[in-house]
């Protein structure tokens, strides 16, 4: 099977399930922008090596990549399409809860904004972060004009939280200092 397929040459691509959309549509703009930062998520876990904390985050980051493909998947196949991908749920959100809640345990109190940096991966991670942001505006400006899973905006919501304080964790584990943002 060859990668290229030509049939979207004129501009619409195919959903799960056979419909054709423009590659303007909203969902495609939804799941490129999940696309985008599963991307950095492996971006990110090539700066891993080396990390003080290399075993975990790897892992860590590697189960997220894997949500995300979920994600993708989720979001190209609309609700009643009798195609059936594997699909996001509460316990995705959960989950994530939790990580968040164990990184934080590590960390000091945040008591000012920060400004995203710090050691490549917490960059990287910073970035991954305002690429979820923005998969998830795309995820809620799609389902204002039709049916998606409703475990995604959560789920993208919570995830941005989690990169957030992965990054936080990841200045913390290689020793850095958080940059706070001084107003003028």
């Amino acid at each position: 099977m060859k990668i290229y397929t030509r049939t979207g040459d004129r501009g619409d691509t195919g959903l799960f399930g056979g419909d054709r959309v423009p590659k303007t549509h909203a969902r495609i703009e939804a799941f490129g922008a999940v696309d985008e930062t599963n991307a950095l998520l492996g971006m990110a876990r090539a700066f891993v090596a080396g990390h003080p904390a290399a075993e975990r985050l790897d892992g860590l980051i590697a189960a997220l990549q894997n949500d995300l493909f979920v994600t993708g998947g989720d979001l190209a196949t609309p609700l009643e399409s009798k195609a059936s991908p594997p699909r996001l749920a509460p316990a995705h959100v959960a989950r994530l809860e939790e990580e968040i809640d164990r990184l934080e345990a590590d960390l000091p109190p945040l008591r000012h904004f920060i400004l995203p940096g710090g050691a490549p991966l917490a960059a990287i991670l910073h970035a991954a972060r305002t690429t979820c942001r923005r998969a998830e505006r795309r995820v809620v400006a799609a389902a204002a004009s039709e049916s998606l899973n409703e475990s995604v905006g959560p789920y993208l919501n919570r995830l941005s939280d989690y990169l957030f304080v992965m990054a936080r964790w990841a200045n913390h584990a290689a020793g850095g200092a958080e940059q706070p943002w001084k107003p003028e």
